[in-house]
């Protein structure tokens, strides 16, 4: 006789579906059960019923408009319920999407997004060249490889950049100073306006730039690219290539790294000695994203060496005043890849570790620590044992930790709270056998914010925010005993003395700023086509360790550099507003700004010394009432279903309110405007003519002086005031991309800079005295992607 036991299959599944953040039912959801291959759906409640389950294991995949799809698997031992929730927000997918979209940081203040097409252009070039696609930012330059981003006439220690989450510490109070990015490692870049992110910083007088990597792509994945770049102007080359590899569980892992090489570049008539730039760099990141709790490690390294015009190291007021008569620089050398004094050698380390975690109806913490050390060197030219020695020698380190919590469970409003603690210790080597330009010190800051976002219909939307933060500096610095005299610190900071060397003291300075900021915007949307932005910015900035301490000789500034302890923090006040326009065949953007800036710090000649190295012009950090204003403007019109015209004009005016002058160092007005062809027939053809016109600067301070010059016995006028002449020049681009298979493809792009190899000299490049800006130069670019 055989005995058959059927196997028991009368259980039931209950399950009730939620949205994450705020528990709404979701309806209408579909329930694949994967063993059993059948289908089923959520009822106006969100729930949803399996019967006549058997024993053992059931493997749900849910999906619902606008949620993540989620794979869920259950033991049946009996009747079972579970409640399940969906992330119901859809820009959360952002994180999981291969598209590239135009995510954006702020929703009232003025921002623009650099993607990855336009930065692939920007290969071979720097942060501070691609920067200059958006309207109203510029930069300041040292040369040609030291391009410093100016946004609205403010730069160095009012902008923020920020690099994968991390604000950027690398000594940016130095107008000489580049920031340390190497610009492929970037997939977009965000410029804010005014302080429109709290979140980043208080002291973001002039902008934010955020720098984002690849975004993590949920799924089996393994893609990456390689970019070989070649250029007549320099006769430089770079290399590049990233590969990143996803998997469906949320792991990831991507590493990117990138070599550079050039030598002396070349004006129109000339070789400019002395100008190469040798630089390597590579990012590793990894770690696991998932919706409710992800981590991530990161960490990136850059070294650059760069050659500073020999022709701009001075010796004397007799030289600086040789070199603007000059037409051309003193030194001109045959082409050249090495590089000698003076130059710079900068290493910078970063390190970030990263989790967050969400919890159900109430949101997402964020917790971060990172660590920095920016090593410095600047080489003067020297002779004897000191020759190969740097005169600068500064070491950065910076550790910071910053946990953030947003609290999303309304879909109509959200809440962003956080702090932030740092510590700064700044190590300036004594042994150079120059003065110290820069003291050792140590900064301590301490930070906390809220801000706040509420939809308040589909056509407004407002958000505000607060930010108290603390700072203080703790320094030790030698002060000559006739300067501290001079100054008159020897009754206003006569307690910070701690010892008399005689001829030198030795003093402890320690300040404490306690800095507000706020911010707050409006965005309404007209209609469809039409929307308009309004935004208030407060701003708090303290004297960086530059403003305060500088006391010593910038040779390729030929002056001496002044700081004052007695600087108080500056205040922004700025409003804007920005009128977009989109229609099908015509975008127009319209922004405008008002900033007036109460103790704006800057630097202005006060006078002659006499040196050993023989008579400079002193350079003194002052505060005034200031003003900026003006417009920025971009368009595009699709003129032909593949012709395309694109427009950027900017204006800035820039005023001394105390003492009626213009302020120093704000850009000309300038326009661009660019023809754009595409045939995606011709294997993705495009084709582009650019043309950049800026004007010259006739708005600004005569801080010219006249010096006795011993050689011919006569006082002589120093012209270091006067801008040089408009300039206009016409660079083209062109690229095809040639299938390889269904996965790869290689991009090929020829470009043009200044077609006409026209002679110019910009306001903003700090080395216009002593030799023209760039000619021609031919690039070459191949990219293949895989």
């Amino acid at each position: 006789m055989q005995i058959s036991f059927a196997q028991k299959c009368d259980y039931t599944f209950l399950g009730e579906l939620k949205d994450f953040h705020d528990n709404t039912p979701l309806v209408g959801a579909t329930i694949f059960m994967q063993n059993l291959n059948k289908y089923t759906t959520s009822d106006v409640d969100g729930k949803f019923k399996i019967e006549n389950l058997c024993k053992g294991k059931l493997t749900l995949v849910i999906s619902h408009v606008g949620c993540e799809t989620k794979t869920l698997t259950y033991s049946i031992e009996g009747d079972i319920f579970k409640s399940i929730s969906l992330e119901h927000h859809i820009e959360e997918l952002n994180e999981v999407s291969l598209k590239s979209e135009e995510r954006k940081t702020t929703k009232t203040a003025q921002e623009t997004v650099i993607n990855a097409d336009i930065l692939k252009q920007y290969s071979n070039l720097s942060l501070g060249d691609a920067l200059k696609e958006v309207p109203g930012v510029s930069s300041v330059n040292t040369g040609n490889a030291i391009v410093k981003p100016m946004i609205n006439g403010l730069h160095s220690s009012r902008l923020l950049i920020l690099n994968n989450n991390v604000r950027l510490q690398d000594q940016e109070w130095g107008i000489e100073h580049a920031p340390n990015i190497d610009i492929n490692s970037a997939n977009n870049i965000s410029v804010i306006k005014g302080s429109g992110a709290l979140a980043f910083g208080g002291d973001a007088v002039g902008g934010v730039v955020v720098i984002n990597p690849s975004k993590v792509i949920r799924m089996d994945t393994l893609y990456g690219k390689t970019t070989i770049s070649g250029q007549t102007n320099g006769r430089g080359y770079s290399i590049t290539s990233s590969l990143n590899k996803g998997f469906a569980s949320g792991w990831f892992a991507n590493v990117q790294g990138t070599l550079k090489q050039n030598g002396d570049f070349k004006a129109p008539d000339y070789y400019l000695t002395n100008t190469g730039l040798k630089s390597n760099s590579f990012t590793i990141n990894g770690g696991r994203k998932n919706f409710e709790s992800g981590f991530e490690v990161f960490y990136s390294y850059i070294n650059n060496e760069i050659g500073i015009l020999r022709s701009s190291h001075i010796g004397s007021i007799n030289d600086l005043i040789n070199a603007i008569n000059s037409q051309q620089p003193l030194i001109t050398d045959d082409f050249s890849y090495a590089i000698n004094a003076p130059k710079q050698d900068v290493t910078h380390h970063l390190a970030k570790a990263s989790y967050y975690k969400r919890f159900q109806n109430f949101g997402k913490l964020n917790l971060q620590y990172d660590y920095q050390n920016n090593q410095r060197f600047e080489f003067d030219i020297r002779v004897g044992d000191d020759r190969n020695k740097a005169a600068l020698d500064l070491k950065l380190q910076t550790h910071t930790f910053t946990a953030d919590l947003n609290l999303d469970a309304k879909s109509n409003q959200k809440i962003n709270v956080g702090i932030l603690g740092r510590y700064q210790d700044n190590f300036a080597n004594p042994d150079t056998g120059v003065r110290r330009l820069i003291p050792d010190y140590e900064k301590f800051d301490f930070g906390a914010y809220v801000t706040s976002e509420w939809i308040l219909n589909n056509k407004t939307t407002v958000d505000a925010g607060l930010r108290y933060d603390y700072n203080k500096i703790d320094a030790k610095k030698f002060y000559r005993t006739t300067r501290w005299e001079e100054r008159g610190y020897d009754e206003d900071f006569a307690d910070i003395v701690i010892e008399d060397l005689g001829t030198q003291l030795l003093t402890n300075p320690v300040f404490t700023f306690h800095n507000v900021s706020a911010s707050a915007g409006i965005k309404y949307q007209l209609n469809a086509s039409n929307s308009i932005l309004g935004n208030y910015a407060l701003s708090s900035r303290p004297p960086n360790p530059s403003e305060l301490f500088s006391d010593g000789l910038h040779h390729s500034a030929a002056r001496i550099e002044l700081g004052d302890l007695r600087l108080e923090q500056e205040i922004s006040n700025r409003i804007s507003a920005t009128y977009n326009l989109n229609v099908s065949d015509f975008d127009l953007m319209i922004d405008v700004f008002y900033n007036r800036i109460n103790d704006f710090m800057y630097l202005r000649p006060s006078g002659i010394e006499q040196t050993i190295r023989g008579a400079f012009p002193v350079w003194e950090y002052q505060q005034t009432n200031a003003e900026l204003y003006g417009i920025d403007i971009a368009s595009n019109y699709k003129i032909r279903d593949n012709l395309e015209w694109k427009h950027t004009s900017s204006y800035t005016k820039g005023n001394d309110i105390s003492t009626g002058m213009d302020l120093i160092d704000i850009p000309a007005f300038n326009t661009n405007n660019t023809l754009t062809y595409t045939n995606e027939k011709w294997k993705s053809f495009k084709a582009s003519v650019k043309s950049e016109w800026v004007f010259e600067q006739t708005q600004f301070p005569d801080f010219n002086f006249e010096t006795f010059v011993a050689t011919s016995q006569e006082n002589v006028l120093v012209d270091i005031s006067t801008p040089p002449s408009a300039f206009h020049l016409l660079h083209f681009y062109s690229e095809i991309t040639l299938p390889m298979n269904n996965h790869n493809n290689l991009n090929i792009a020829l470009s043009v800079n200044n077609i006409f190899d026209t002679s110019y000299r910009a306001y903003l490049n700090r080395l216009r005295y002593f030799a023209d800006d760039l000619g021609r130069n031919i690039m070459l670019q191949i990219q293949l992607n895989y």
